[in-house]
């Protein structure tokens, strides 16, 4: 039900939506880079927004950074917080590490966090949709 360029995601208990503000594709056409913009509002108060620089490539360039920049500087994106200051990079797990389990998680499944947020999932309004 969303227009094109839209697309619904869910999490912290929340459905929202998430704009695809800009994409670059390879030489065979294929999707290498977005950026997304997500924003969502309660009672007309602006109560988060996100930003995402997604890439295929695990490792970008620092040109590559630098461009997603521009690109969001030039959609108008700086005042949410799109600047090279006010972001900051994720750093990603290697592929082959094995997988995680550490106190924090076994605490969590434990007192039942990871059910109640299945539970928020399915019961806080959607966004607005």
């Amino acid at each position: 039900r969303d227009p094109p360029g839209v697309l619904r995601e869910s999490g912290f208990g929340v459905e929202f939506p998430n704009y695809i503000v800009d994409v670059q594709k390879d030489e065979n056409g294929e999707y290498k880079e977005a950026i997304q913009f997500q924003c969502l509002e309660r009672g007309g108060v602006r109560v988060f927004e996100g930003i995402n620089f997604m890439s295929r490539n695990p490792v970008m360039t620092d040109q590559e950074v630098t461009a997603m920049h521009g690109r969001a500087e030039k959609a108008g994106m700086y005042p949410y917080g799109a600047s090279p200051e006010q972001m900051h990079t994720v750093a990603r797990r290697d592929a082959n590490a094995p997988a995680l389990d550490n106190s924090w998680q076994r605490m969590w499944k434990f007192i039942g966090v990871d059910k109640l947020l299945e539970l928020l999932t399915e019961s806080i309004e959607d966004g607005g949709r």
